[in-house]
């Protein structure tokens, strides 16, 4: 008789060993019985409910093509732990003229399937349910429920769950939250930093759907409640699609989520969380449509330039929407053929334009001093956090070291096992890392301003058109711009365009326009200074000039 034997393992708790010993328990029941064996297929941490398992479907070609006439294993519930599949798998084994016989219950039949498929169904669900509960009062006192999120340590010792921060990707963890909520999108983002050459939570990149995540599920970085030091359990649930067998998330109902406060494992303050939840909704807004529609791509797309959805016709109303590539015109003398103001404007021209605006305006020694002492603040906190990296780094170098002197002592005083020389292994390629990291750390320089800064200033805001067409700075810069401009009016005139402002930019500038206060109100009569007018609002300060 040919004989195929078949192993499983089905999580990573039990050892790699395990195949070896079930295959050796069959090969002796098949020397016993005189039969010969001929393959071996095996299944390393995959559950037995799951049947596309490779070597099962292995062993089931292999039945197929009569490559053998007995099917040998521990036990039915190495064979499969779901009655539907054990069933199947008979079947298919009585169809082919297979026997199936195991150690523990020899020569298998309909009723061995019945019983003891049953049994491990009831098994597994009973094992879930006790994991389950057992999880819910770990997280209760305010312990990991899970895995372990990017920006943590685990703290070894018995005690499993505890978690700690770990610094070092804790700052990235505020890197990204920072730099979504000043504009770059996740994309950007990850190819940053696989530029810089951060590693990655588990894969050697950065992608952009593990940044940005899913807003409902919660997952993502983005999403993560834990680094506000909420720790956010049971909000999904997965079931297994029976046609598949893969896993399928569904969302728990709300007074099954469990949350629980963690302050000691915040990374990052509410009001940065709550900039980029504003982000989010801006980017991806709630809307009703079909199950499985994917929203229309100019819904969700962001601004790329400080004008868009801004600027509207003064003869109508209407939008100014672009035509053909560098050109605004009014919709509804384009569309509807409703408004008589058919010319277009060069978006170029407008966007030089108004950027000059804001020139004039940041130019006041006001403005300039303002930005004196806003960089020197924010260099002095970069400051600070390189001297706590530099630290960190430190005393992470020291504790390893210190670790691996007691490894040495020990297998020095003759104490040698796999796991200690594991452990040292480890141990060394952590300190041969945080050398590496600590050769690549520049070394922090004293606070010493730049003498001309005022003049690096007003340089800078000199280039500021230019750096509006760089990529590196314009996802951060565009949105900044455009919360100064509410709304921009057009009018074609025969002298040219007539475009008035109305927003934070247009009080802005007006206030440039003089060092205090005129002592008569602003009139509806047009005040021209050089190419540009001010004119009174309804409530506000707009302000105009021709193009």
């Amino acid at each position: 008789m040919r004989v195929a034997v078949y192993a499983r393992f089905s999580t990573d708790m039990q050892r790699d060993t395990s195949i070896e010993d079930q295959e050796r328990l069959c090969l002796r029941l098949i020397e016993g019985r005189g039969w010969s064996h001929v393959k071996t297929f095996a299944d390393r941490g995959l559950s037995g409910a799951c049947h596309t398992r490779p070597g099962y479907q292995d062993l089931l070609g292999f039945v197929r093509e009569g490559g053998c006439d007995v099917v040998v294993a521990e036990s039915i519930d190495r064979l499969s732990r779901d009655q539907e599949h054990i069933a199947g798998f008979y079947k298919a084994m009585a169809f082919q003229g297979v026997v199936i016989c195991t150690v523990a219950e020899g020569v298998i039949n309909e009723l061995h399937i019945g019983l003891k498929g049953t049994m491990s169904a009831l098994y597994l669900k009973d094992l879930a349910q006790k994991t389950k509960r057992g999880l819910e009062g770990r997280v209760a006192k305010g312990k990991s429920g899970g895995g372990n999120a990017y920006g943590y340590s685990v703290v070894p010792g018995d005690e499993r769950g505890d978690r700690i921060i770990n610094e070092g990707e804790a700052r990235i963890v505020r890197r990204i939250f920072e730099e979504f909520a000043n504009g770059k999108s996740p994309k950007q983002i990850a190819r940053d930093l696989n530029r810089g050459r951060i590693p990655a939570p588990r894969t050697r990149l950065w992608r952009d759907s593990a940044i940005r995540g899913h807003v409902q599920r919660g997952t993502g970085i983005l999403n993560n409640e834990l680094y506000v030091g909420r720790l956010v359990w049971n909000r999904q649930r997965y079931i297994k699609d029976p046609e598949t067998g893969k896993r399928v998330s569904r969302r728990n109902a709300e007074h099954e989520i469990q949350v629980t406060a963690v302050p000691h494992l915040r990374i990052i303050d509410d009001e940065l969380w709550r900039r980029v939840k504003q982000r989010q909704k801006e980017i991806w807004p709630k809307q009703k449509r079909a199950p499985q529609k994917q929203p229309d791509f100019w819904q969700t797309r962001r601004p790329i330039h400080i004008l868009s959805n801004k600027t509207h016709c003064s003869h109508c109303g209407g939008k100014m929407v672009s035509v053909g590539r560098d050109y605004l015109a009014c919709s509804n003398a384009r569309k509807l053929q409703t408004c008589s103001q058919s010319k277009g404007i060069r978006r170029p021209d407008l966007t030089t334009k108004v950027v000059e605006l804001l020139n004039h305006g940041l130019m006041r020694p006001e403005a300039v001093k303002a930005f004196v002492n806003a960089y020197q603040r924010e260099f002095n906190e970069l400051q600070k956090h390189r001297f706590a990296a530099t630290n960190a780094l430190r005393d992470d170098l020291a504790a390893a070291n210190k670790k691996l002197d007691g490894l040495y002592d020990a297998v020095a005083d003759g104490i040698r096992s796999e796991g200690i020389m594991a452990r040292i292994g480890e141990l060394e390629a952590r300190v041969k890392q945080l050398r590496a990291a600590q050769d690549q750390q520049v070394e922090a320089s004293p606070v010493l301003m730049h003498p001309n800064l005022a003049e690096a200033y007003q340089r800078k805001l000199g280039q500021l058109t230019s750096m509006l067409n760089d990529p590196a700075f314009a996802s951060e810069a565009i949105p900044r711009i455009r919360e100064l401009i509410d709304r921009v009016d057009l009018r074609h005139t025969p002298q040219g365009w007539e475009v008035v402002l109305h927003g934070q930019l247009a009080a802005l500038f007006n206030v440039a326009l003089s060092d205090k206060k005129q002592a008569h109100p602003v009139t509806d009569e047009p005040c021209f200074i050089g190419s540009t007018k001010v004119v009174a609002g309804a409530g506000f300060e707009p302000a105009a000039f021709r193009l």
